[in-house]
């Protein structure tokens, strides 16, 4: 006879990490691991092929990681004849035969997913004890404490509080270097030469549990986009760990550098390649930053892409996490500029003539990936000028990256890359010409689009929309001391300039 369940401790597809705080008191003896794959968090926007691959695997993987330990898993197939398709409706069915007398779970990462479980938790009168959070080095009461009172967030203060909190990259209370910010350093592009030899990504063949997955998404996901033909992802913690030590050997001394930089047909670049693993707990960001400030130590990399890595894991990535529970549920309905228009289709194509847009759409449909930079200054770029729904924009980002989870995706896109927030989250919004896109890739060059060019029929849609983006919001910018130089250069045109400008942006968004 089954004794009694003490504990059933919910795991999510994205905290597969064995010391998760839910896991901390684990007794194989009383309790159970309760995981479930729905269709609901492949449809609920519509996943591409490789986003739903990485999940699925490696919650399949991690599953078969505890049941090695002898641990109980009960665990809910995508394909079971009984599955019900949500989160919610697995449970409700884990706990009617089973009857635990307490849920545990880590607190999730997704404000939907949080609501849902919740309610099935209340539904059967049942606690469900919600834990922090322990793979962050901050909690979302240290940033609702860091807000209170202040008139404006800024990502630099809180990253600097967390500085001196970890000790990262600190000697004493002074930064490592003798300044907290090494940006203005990591803007290079490739010139004319290009980026030369570059390091090969870290990629790993499918094994047989990916390969079911694999055919399997391919099956009952075949009408969503993307490919999952080159699917490489790390799936395992090991897997995750050589992804790791790879990106410190071999690109993080020119990761700083070249973070900004684009060219043609060059997916990975210098980029580290990390954020799925991080995102799915395979990797603790204590771990990755140790062996980055491990690597300046050592004289393997400069302080420049040390200190510009640490602030992407350290600051980012916790500063995003806080606006968003701070904010939720209203955050993903803001749309302070008032954009409604649709997401051009070729989004879900790669199929236009803009150079730039058709590589990174390109590659994101073939790996689930492009880096920030493609993603905040070229697909993010064109939405904003354009004026597409924020919330549009938003569901196309969750859908298509393989490391989208909502907590750090939301903010970055409709804050950050949309600026569709007001200004919460980011100080100016992030807006451009083609020129930017010229200066820092070789996209243009290939390109029938000019970038010097706002009117006519060789004018780069970028830097039409750029110009009109300015004279329409130009009373709302002025209240913006970092867009004044812009406002100026707008100003130097002529009425008659600014009027075909308009012209021709309402040719883009018709």
């Amino acid at each position: 006879m089954t004794p009694p369940l003490r504990h059933l401790v919910l795991v999510l597809g994205d905290q597969l990490n064995q010391d998760a705080s839910a896991l901390t008191d684990f007794d194989a003896e009383q309790d159970a691991i309760w995981m479930a794959e729905v269709d609901e968090e492949s449809t609920h926007v519509k996943s591409a092929k490789q986003r739903s691959t990485l999940f699925l695997s490696a919650m399949r993987h991690f599953a078969a990681d505890l049941r090695q330990k002898n641990w109980r898993v009960m665990y809910s197939a995508i394909d079971a004849s009984d599955n019900v398709g949500t989160l919610a409706g697995e449970l409700d069915k884990a706990i009617t035969a089973n009857r635990p007398a307490k849920l545990i779970m880590t607190a999730p990462g997704d404000w939907r997913v949080l609501q849902s479980l919740r309610a099935v938790a209340s539904q059967h009168d049942l606690l469900l004890e919600i834990r922090d959070d322990t793979h962050f080095f901050s909690t979302v009461r240290d940033f609702t404490q860091h807000a209170n009172g202040r008139k404006q967030l800024r990502l630099e203060f809180f990253y600097r509080e967390l500085r001196h909190k970890t000790g990262i990259l600190m000697e004493g209370d002074k930064p490592i270097g003798g300044q907290w910010n090494f940006d203005a350093d990591n803007r290079g592009s490739f010139g004319k030469q290009g980026p030369g030899a570059l390091p090969a990504p870290t990629r790993f063949a499918p094994d047989a549990i990916t390969q079911e997955v694999i055919r399997l998404v391919q099956q009952r996901f075949a009408h969503h986009p993307g490919s999952v033909d080159s699917f490489g992802w790390p799936v395992t913690r090991e897997q995750a760990l050589e992804t790791l030590h790879a990106f410190i050997l071999h690109r993080l001394p020119s990761f700083g550098l070249y973070q900004d930089a684009m060219w043609e047909g060059e997916v990975w670049l210098y980029h580290s390649h990390l954020s799925c693993a991080l995102n799915l707990k395979l990797l603790n960001p204590r771990e990755v930053l140790n062996a980055a400030v491990e690597a300046l130590n050592k004289g393997h990399a400069p302080i420049e892409a040390v200190e510009g890595f640490v602030r992407q894991i350290l600051g980012w990535r916790e500063y995003v996490r806080g606006i968003y529970w701070m904010n939720m549920p209203g955050y993903v309905d803001l749309n302070t500029s008032n954009a409604h228009a649709p997401l051009p289709s070729f989004y879900w194509t790669g199929e236009t003539d803009m150079a730039c847009l058709r590589d990174a759409i390109g590659q994101t449909l073939t790996h689930g990936y492009a880096h920030h930079i493609q993603r905040l200054m070229v697909t993010g770029l064109y939405a904003l000028l354009l004026g597409v729904s924020p919330k549009e924009v938003h569901a196309w980002y969750l859908a298509v990256y393989v490391d989208a989870v909502e907590w750090v995706e939301l903010p970055n896109t409709l804050g950050m890359s949309q600026f569709a927030d007001g200004g919460l989250m980011a100080s100016k919004p992030y807006v451009a010409s083609g020129k930017y896109i010229d200066r820092m890739s070789n996209h243009c060059k290939g390109c029938r689009f000019n970038p010097a060019e706002s009117i006519g029929e060789t004018a780069c849609p970028f830097t039409t929309l750029y110009w009109d983006y300015l004279n329409k919001h130009s009373d709302s910018l002025a209240k913006n001391p970092r867009m004044l130089m812009q406002l100026k250069n707008l100003n130097r045109l002529s009425n008659d300039t600014k009027s075909l400008i308009a012209a021709q942006a309402r040719q883009l968004q018709s």
